[in-house]
């Protein structure tokens, strides 16, 4: 398979604080990889620094061959990376619908005309049909987390990050949540993935890393790395 993003020795620091510390990582086309780790391994700070949030201190950013290092978060976005949030901040005073279209004209580039098919087709993707109409302020947790994932679609991504989506949902739906994902990767979009909520994240991926104090300390099979007793140790404070 052919690697879409790639990570070459890509390090930030803030002061004296260095939270990506040499970080090589390459993203396969339509692979889903997971990342785990503690608070402050400085998993954010590597999907900011993905996205164009963030400027690396060394290192590159590859997509599909091309150096992007440079390119302001826009044109990443336009290039074909789209991006979620912990915590979702819709356009509360627009419909759902409207949200999307934002999303695919401005995020992606697209002709109002030429979007509104798009995003209905993006509404039924992840079960938002029903509220097309609905205000995003008054939606529940669970549709405000879909309509994140709605909004980081309209943008015609070639890698879909996802930033703790799981988090603060009930078990239930966190299993709709599963399930809506499933449906994103059987359209071929390449994902990468932070989550706490670990059986969710195990449930959607292909590879899993594991990041500790700004650095990868593991990557593998899912459950081959969460076997791991130095995952184990500083994930989740076994001592082997």
């Amino acid at each position: 398979m052919a690697t879409l993003l790639a990570l070459e020795g890509v390090s930030k620091s803030f002061g004296a604080l260095r939270v990506t510390d040499n970080v090589t990582l390459a993203l396969e086309q339509d692979e889903a990889l997971g990342i785990l780790g503690p608070n402050g391994a400085g998993k954010t700070t590597l999907f900011n620094l993905i996205s164009g949030d963030l400027k690396p201190d060394a290192g590159r950013v590859l997509l599909a061959g091309e150096d992007i290092t440079g390119l302001a978060p826009h044109r990443r976005c336009r290039a074909g990376i789209g991006r979620s949030y912990q915590i979702p901040h819709p356009f509360s005073g627009m419909t759902v619908f409207e949200n999307l279209l934002v999303a695919a004209v401005f995020g992606g580039g697209m002709r109002e005309s030429d979007a509104a098919g798009l995003c209905a087709d993006i509404l039924a993707l992840t079960g938002l049909s029903r509220r097309a109409n609905q205000l995003a302020g008054t939606l529940t947790l669970l549709d405000r987390k879909r309509l994140e994932l709605a909004r980081a679609l309209a943008t015609q991504p070639r890698v879909l990050l996802l930033d703790e989506i799981a988090g603060g949902l009930t078990e239930h739906e966190a299993r709709m949540l599963v399930d809506t994902i499933q449906n994103i990767r059987a359209q071929k979009v390449a994902v990468i993935w932070i989550e706490h909520v670990v059986h969710v994240l195990l449930a959607c991926i292909q590879r899993l890393v594991v990041l500790d104090f700004g650095a990868l300390i593991a990557q593998g099979e899912p459950r081959e790395v969460m076997a791991s007793a130095e995952v184990q140790r500083v994930y989740m404070g076994i001592e082997a």
